[in-house]
């Protein structure tokens, strides 16, 4: 491991030099160019990677570094083929790393696992899907059956797996919104009527005012920085809230602008960096509301005086409820509380306040840093609050903005991938095929993994994702797959979830975002849902020896009509022709209407956000100014109790090579880390309280009061800028830690940001791994 510490700012030459040399590491440099090209413009293909949006301007290449690294790793010439499973064991592929596993290529023909010979083999798509229909049909209940999706399947896809699963007697979707914005789904829909961002694209433009909670766009989510770049540049201020400093939110290169590559320059992002405690956001925003609290009581008893603007009246009188109690509770909190939980002074919150208060058009976007707290939901509550309050919602440059991770994540919550689905989509299923769907509730991700370590569940299916990587507490969730009957992954890459097999298990290899897609009509597209609620066409144009592989609507079509027949659709009728799956969707969902006519538009269509029009689908039909207290304490006394250590809060985070559980490579460039991916950064006070010294190695074990031991060993640590007593270690690495039942209020979001540990040098009797 090397560790130097970045000087440079994010983007610029250093982000094109690393797309220069992911472009290599591909063998198809010339093909994959060309590919880059096509990247999210129209008649191309939506990036695999983030969620963010596109301005419509002719004339630039929309892909960023990260999404050049996702084109690149699927766009591969490598192939794994059942001569790869006849020379490798499970057991032997099961030691190697998610790196190396990905890094062997896509894979390339159906296989099936025989627990005699520890290895993969191949099998034909038709007994696949036999083997499949027999295992469901078998099932005493449906609800014994498990159907996860990733954000990166379509809303063809999506919509078809919603049918078929409902069809087949199901709403157990656990999905991976479960494990990132479940908690803005659950706040929004509770406070403004929908669950979703009210801002589009374009509101950036009109901002004054920008905060940015919890997020580190310079790694996750690029194209955000260009964004960010240009409200910057016209004078919108932008406040940062982040335990960590992260460069992409302090100064960004944009490699657009060939001034600031040819001079070396760079915009100033973040105008005002504070970095809270970790779960601290919650009380910053709440300080900044007491703050304009007061000032709003003077100028009311000032009234005949000229005052700055306070709180938007008119608009509270007109759109909100809850009003007087939540203010109470504003009043009752003390300053104590706050400035302990935030590890702000009054002084910085003050000064947050102000630039707030300044402001005429404010825009607050978050990202999991906010949302995988065990109180994310009255977080993002909090922040929706003190916009109600000051009228930041409904109006140009102004509003809520979560921003999501893969690139659909949201459309497919849209096409109904949604373990508690709401009423009124269950009837237009019902008018529009001629069943009666589940009404119950079906599992999360969570629930899943509980459902099956227990036998509930039998047959695990999955739509895309690595789910022992993403999800908590690795070795209970590795033994609640093998616990299945059947497990299916449908995936482009080989990774570690299809190494902990359940009796029968198989794995599909499917047809990637990049990869043309020929069915019986033709050449097709699919469609995703960006953060900002745009639907656009995706259209694969690569070219390569994908004869073996079957895009995700045919495979799921092909898994539908091996169950149900016929019923209540034509399933491999619509997997020859996408146009005729959208039109079924502009059936269910009237923002869908004449969806096909819509997608020819340049950039595709708007599909409108309740809240932004100013019209609260709650059940007063108003929004609702939510009364959360601040917790008591980040880590309960009850965690506390267990250990008389130094107890640290710690946060899992991703790599700069690195997007969700696909790992790229080894360098963290912008922080200096390269070669090592078990390390826990920390502060250098901490360290030294410790007795230790920077790059020694330790183990960590987690506190959860259920007598079970979380520990990770041989971690080595790294000197950082990071508030004292917090800390924060790279996922999939540190999932282990994460108790399944360290969750979210009322969204069962794993609490990876909440992981409440103790620290020990390393001993030589310990596994070091």
């Amino acid at each position: 491991m090397t560790v130097k510490k970045y000087t440079g700012h994010a983007g610029g030459w250093g982000a094109l030099k690393s797309t220069a040399t992911h472009l290599l590491k591909s063998d198809n440099i010339a093909k994959n160019i060309k590919n880059l090209l096509k990247t999210n413009q129209d008649h191309g293909f939506d990036c695999p990677g983030c969620a963010w949006g596109e301005k419509d301007e002719p004339g630039r290449f929309r892909f960023c570094e990260n999404g050049a690294k996702a084109v690149n790793w699927e766009a591969t010439s490598r192939r794994v083929d059942n001569s790869f499973f006849k020379e490798h064991s499970v057991s032997w592929l099961r030691k190697q790393s998610g790196y190396f596993l990905e890094y062997q290529g896509r894979l390339a023909e159906p296989v099936i696992y025989n627990a005699e010979t520890d290895h993969y083999e191949a099998i034909s798509w038709g007994d696949a899907f036999s083997i499949i229909a027999k295992h469901l049909n078998e099932l005493e209940d449906p609800n014994q059956a498990e159907f996860y999706t990733s954000g990166r399947a379509s809303n063809e896809a999506a919509f078809l797996y919603q049918l078929f699963v409902r069809k087949f007697g199901t709403n157990n979707f656990p999905d991976c919104s479960n494990m990132c914005h479940e908690a803005s789904g659950v706040a929004l829909k509770e406070s403004i009527g929908i669950g979703k961002g009210t801002v589009t694209i374009d509101d950036f433009e009109h901002a004054d005012g920008i905060f940015v909670f919890g997020q580190n766009p310079g790694t996750n989510h690029p194209r955000m920085l260009d964004t960010l770049s240009h409200a910057s540049r016209r004078g919108a201020k932008i406040v940062t809230f982040n335990p960590l400093k992260e460069r992409g939110l302090e100064r960004f290169a944009n490699p657009q602008s060939a001034i600031e590559m040819i001079s070396g320059g760079a915009t100033t992002i973040s105008h005002h960096y504070f970095t809270p405690n970790l779960g601290g956001d919650m009380a910053c925003v709440r300080g900044m509301v007491k703050v304009l609290l007061e000032r709003h009581n003077l100028a009311q008893k000032n009234m005949n005086k000229t005052e700055q603007r306070v709180f938007d009246l008119d608009f509270i009188q007109a759109h909100t409820q809850g009003l007087d109690e939540y203010l109470q509770l504003v009043t009752e909190t003390s300053w104590e509380h706050i400035t302990e939980q935030s590890g702000l002074t009054i002084e910085q919150i003050t000064l947050a306040a102000n630039v707030y208060q300044q402001s005429k058009n404010v825009i607050i976007t978050w990202a999991m840093g906010i949302t995988q707290h065990k109180h994310s939901v009255a977080t993002i509550q909090e922040i929706t609050n003190l916009q109600l309050l000051f009228g930041q919602i409904g109006k140009p440059g102004a509003g809520l903005c979560p921003v999501r991770g893969h690139s659909n994540v949201q459309g497919d919550r849209t096409m109904g991938i949604n373990e508690k689905p709401d009423d009124k989509f269950l009837d237009n299923l019902s008018n529009v095929f001629s069943f009666t769907p589940p009404k119950e509730s079906g599992h999360n991700v969570v629930e899943a993994i509980e459902a099956m370590l227990s036998g509930k569940s039998k047959v695990f299916i999955a739509l895309g994702g690595n789910f022992v990587s993403a999800t908590p507490d690795t070795s209970f969730t590795e033994q609640a797959l093998t616990n299945c009957e059947l497990t299916v992954n449908i995936a482009t890459k080989l990774n570690q979830t299809h190494l902990h097999p359940g009796k029968t298990s198989l794995i599909l290899p499917c047809l990637g975002r990049t990869d043309i897609d020929l069915q019986g009509s033709g050449e097709q597209s699919v469609t995703v849902e960006d953060s900002f609620s745009m639907v656009h066409k995706s259209k694969g144009v690569v070219e390569s020896n994908t004869e073996n592989m079957r895009s995700e609507p045919a495979i799921i079509a092909g898994i539908a009509h091996a169950t149900l027949g016929n019923s209540p659709v034509e399933w491999l009728r619509l997997a020859s022709n996408y146009d005729l799956i959208r039109d079924y969707i502009a059936q269910t969902f009237p923002e869908f209407s004449n969806m096909n006519e819509r997608l020819a538009h340049p950039g595709g269509f708007y599909l409108g956000n309740s809240a932004a029009e100013l019209s609260w689908n709650t059940v007063s039909q108003k929004a609702q100014i939510s009364s959360n207290p601040l917790p008591e304490d980040i880590i309960s006394a009850s965690i506390r109790a267990l250990s008389n250590n130094r107890i640290f809060l710690l946060q899992t985070l991703r790599s700069h090579d690195q997007y969700n559980t696909t790992i790229y490579g080894f360098e963290d460039r912008y922080r200096g880390i390269s070669g090592e991916r078990n390390i826990i950064l920390m502060n250098p006070s901490d360290i030294s309280d410790l007795a230790l010294a920077n790059e020694d190695l330790v183990d960590v074990e987690s506190l959860w009061p259920d007598d079970v031991e979380r520990k990770v060993y041989g971690f080595k640590l790294v000197s950082y800028d990071i508030p004292k007593g917090n800390i924060a270690a790279y996922f999939p690495e540190a999932n282990p830690l994460v108790a399944l039942q360290n969750k979210g209020d009322r969204s069962d979001t794993p609490a990876s940001k909440s992981i409440a540990v103790i620290i020990k040098k390393a001993e030589q009797s310990d596994r070091i791994i």
